[in-house]
């Protein structure tokens, strides 16, 4: 049995469905044999902070719509996800779907990445 710790950090001008966000992190946790106590820290930023962050962790001075920051293994703090607002609010749009989906599709992704599932 999965129990989520889930710390938000988010200005309020950044509205989007909280309950939403860690529904889909523990269905993704369980899909993906996670078990126990785990905690996530999950930031929602504007372009600035994420452009900061890009340059400073991976020298690259650009906008990009979500970073992960994982943990050392075995920790029950599996690490940090950091999602740029303004820029999943415009690949919303771009796809068609509601900036609520879009946030759930990141924060996942940025999941996938805090447990050693990466792409190219």
């Amino acid at each position: 049995m999965v129990k989520l710790q889930l710390d938000i950090k988010a200005d309020s001008r950044y509205g989007f469905d909280r309950n939403r966000v860690r529904e889909a992190l523990t269905k993704a946790l369980i899909e993906h044999g996670q078990d126990g106590n785990i905690e996530i820290s999950l930031s929602i930023v504007g372009e600035r902070k994420i452009r900061e962050l890009k340059k400073k962790y991976f020298n690259l001075d650009e906008v990009t719509d979500v970073l992960s920051f994982p943990l050392e293994d075995g920790e029950a703090m599996l690490g940090d996800i950091v999602i740029c607002y303004p820029q999943a609010k415009r690949q919303a749009m771009q796809w068609n779907r509601l900036v609520d989906e879009e946030i759930e599709f990141l924060v996942c992704h940025g999941l996938l990445h805090l447990l050693g599932i990466h792409h190219d």
